[in-house]
């Protein structure tokens, strides 16, 4: 153990590279890294080990994080989840060093608009103004920013979580992670100022699905707002057991979304050939839906190779609230399903067709059952995005609108 950051930083220093206790993870699902967070702190609490979280709190221009990136800091120097690519997060350890220490926030500015990058020992590779909260965690506090993680990670309820610093004055005193607001009926944590106007900034980024940043201030405080709209994780209801489906229940739960197998045959939806983090269900396709609780963020893709089960599911979803529905096989197929679908007497309509997807996937020259895996993820991931799937050199100068970057006064 070091006795103080700078011990530790100059070690660091002197080695050159990363020492050998330095654990860095890079997570780039938002709810995953949560979720890995938190179980990172549960195991560094039992042992006594006292930590800190640096959260991206805002950006102007390109970063390789975006705000609501968090990383774990632990006084060992074990890291969980990241704020950069690599570049930033021996300087945010040091830094993190001392909040633990001092048990006081530090708002930190990486200037990597700055062409000289030496000063932080490393080349950043990036082109914006970043700024990152660290605040230590107080095991006692029920309400710590960790322990307010937890309460997001164990809801499938869309959420904002409120964070307030002050870009004005770095000495002031950074309130930070403070509330995590489900519904009026909902909350969790204090709004420390402002209360009735950051309340009604929340209630707008729910209802807009959308983060904001906001400035709010009088006479005598300043403050900025990171109010931050966190939705649950994909929950991907995969119809079909079959081989294929392993890679895609692999990559589902490497992207950090919930994936659910559905068949109807017993021998093949099983936990052995999926893994325990995969649910299982074995049922007829008119008793599947009362078993799966669908929301904004449930997408189903039909795979089973058995046209009556795929035909009998697809009947069932029509009038599901779902953004996306993948059907595997040729167009033919689909087109037939949807024919028999009308000769039945119901009526298809634009809005229902225009979330089937089939052939499903993106155009990727896929051919082996991992590849159709990707293609099949990219095309859920676009639509929930509501981009086309395209390649970013096309995109224009920003991949990312600078819009949803601006504080508002």
């Amino acid at each position: 153990m070091y006795k103080n950051a700078d011990d530790f930083y100059q070690f660091f220093l002197l080695r050159g590279h990363i020492p050998s206790n330095f654990h860095f993870e890079i997570i780039f699902s938002l709810v995953k890294e949560i979720k890995q967070i938190i179980k990172q702190y549960e195991s560094a609490r039992e042992k006594g080990i006292r930590t800190a979280l640096a959260t991206v709190v805002h950006l102007e221009g390109s970063s390789y994080r975006r705000p609501g990136a968090r990383m774990l800091i632990e006084e060992n120097g074990q890291l969980t989840g990241a704020i950069s690519g690599g570049c930033l997060e021996g300087d945010a350890l040091r830094k993190a060093l001392h909040v633990i220490a001092e048990r006081r926030a530090m708002l930190v500015t990486y200037d990597t608009m700055d062409e000289d990058d030496a000063k932080f020992g490393v080349g950043l590779g990036c082109n914006g103004i970043i700024q990152v909260l660290i605040e230590p965690i107080l095991d006692q506090d029920p309400l710590n920013p960790v322990q307010l993680l937890k309460i997001l990670a164990g809801s499938r309820e869309p959420a904002v979580l409120l964070t307030l610093f002050d870009l004005s004055d770095r000495k002031a005193v950074q309130h930070g992670t403070c509330l995590i607001y489900h519904t009026p009926h909902k909350v969790m944590g204090t709004v420390p100022v402002f209360s009735d106007r950051i309340r009604e900034d929340i209630d707008s980024a729910l209802l807009q699905k959308s983060s904001l940043f906001r400035q709010y201030g009088d006479d005598n405080v300043q403050v900025t707002a990171f109010i931050e709209y966190v939705d649950p994780p994909v929950a991907l209801i995969v119809v079909g057991a079959g081989n294929d489906v392993m890679p895609l229940v692999d990559m589902a739960n490497i992207l950090g979304w919930e994936p659910h197998v559905v068949d109807g045959r017993a021998n093949y939806a099983t936990t052995d050939r999926f893994g325990s983090a995969c649910s299982i269900i074995v049922a007829k396709p008119e008793k599947v839906l009362e078993q799966i609780r669908i929301d904004h963020r449930t997408v189903f893709v039909l795979m089973t190779h058995n046209y009556n089960y795929d035909l009998a599911m697809l009947r069932a979803l029509l009038d599901v609230e779902t953004p996306y529905i993948g059907s595997l096989g040729p167009r033919k197929k689909l087109d037939r399903m949807l024919d028999e679908l009308r000769e039945e007497g119901i009526q298809i309509t634009d809005q229902q067709r225009q979330k089937i997807f089939g052939p499903v996937g993106l155009d990727l020259g896929a051919e082996t059952s991992e590849e159709i895996a990707l293609s099949i993820l990219a095309e859920i991931e676009a639509v929930l995005h509501g981009t086309t799937g395209g390649q970013l050199r096309d995109a224009g100068e920003y991949i990312h609108s600078r819009e949803s970057l601006k504080i508002i006064q």
